[in-house]
């Protein structure tokens, strides 16, 4: 029955993959020619029209505050609570100032036509089961950062599926204070209902989308840098908490 009810959705999402595919080829073009401005250009305009189609298709009401908190450019680490499978196009469409590829894991890749686009823009792709690998992901994160890019980390490593929230992950936060770029946190609530909720997705609801100010990196202490997932889970928390008191 599940399987049956989720077919509506399915379609949906393969009919939006255009928004992504028209874009493919400038994309391809000036990666090669190491245009990285312009392959951000093409990247944002992709994945922003994505994510709006999509909000707006599903009757997503995307309330966003704290906007006024995002720099003029990038990069920058973006950190948020992962509620479920809604954040990624909620991301993409809230934060339609910046390309933004994300910290996946790897199991992802396998997604019908998606997993394709999920590396095409600039995501890095994680076997938490391989810790060596793992370092070399973030390394490859790092350097796309030194060349210009944001991403999108989920500290937390898995879906809470719910309102609570978990534990950040200790190093999870090592490729903003490596190159020394602005951590961005950010509080989620409301997109676990577009599938985790009833194990099968449904569109018409609320979803709130707080941005706070953002934190320096450069010249951070060890000891600062260290406990920096730990700080950012905090802002993340309280956040979460005024959202869910709304």
């Amino acid at each position: 029955m599940k399987i049956i009810r989720n077919i509506p959705m399915a379609i949906e999402f393969m009919s939006a993959l255009p928004e992504l595919t028209k874009h493919k080829k400038n994309i391809y073009k000036y990666r090669d020619l190491e245009d990285f401005e312009k392959e951000r250009e093409y990247i944002l305009k992709a994945t922003s029209t994505w994510g709006k189609r999509l909000i707006r298709d599903l009757n997503i009401n995307l309330n966003i505050i704290g906007k006024e908190n995002l720099p003029e450019k990038g990069p920058v680490v973006f950190v948020a609570n992962h509620q479920g499978y809604g954040d990624i196009p909620v991301c993409c469409a809230a934060l339609d100032k910046f390309q933004t590829g994300f910290i996946a894991k790897s199991s992802l890749q396998k997604l019908p036509f998606y997993g394709e686009w999920i590396q095409n823009i600039r995501s890095v792709m994680i076997d938490r089961g391989a810790p060596r690998e793992s370092l070399r992901a973030i390394e490859t994160a790092i350097s796309y950062i030194h060349q210009g890019f944001s991403i999108v980390v989920f500290p937390e490593g898995h879906r809470s599926k719910g309102h609570e929230i978990g534990e950040f992950k200790k190093g999870s936060l090592r490729l903003a204070t490596k190159p020394g770029v602005p951590v961005i946190p950010i509080s989620i609530n409301g997109t676990y209902k577009l599938f985790e909720e009833k194990g099968y997705m449904q569109g018409n609801f609320n979803v709130d989308f707080l941005i706070h100010p953002a934190i320096e990196t450069a010249g951070m202490s060890r000891s600062e840098a260290s406990n920096l997932a730990a700080s950012v889970e905090q802002i993340v928390r309280k956040g979460l908490e005024e959202l869910k008191s709304r």
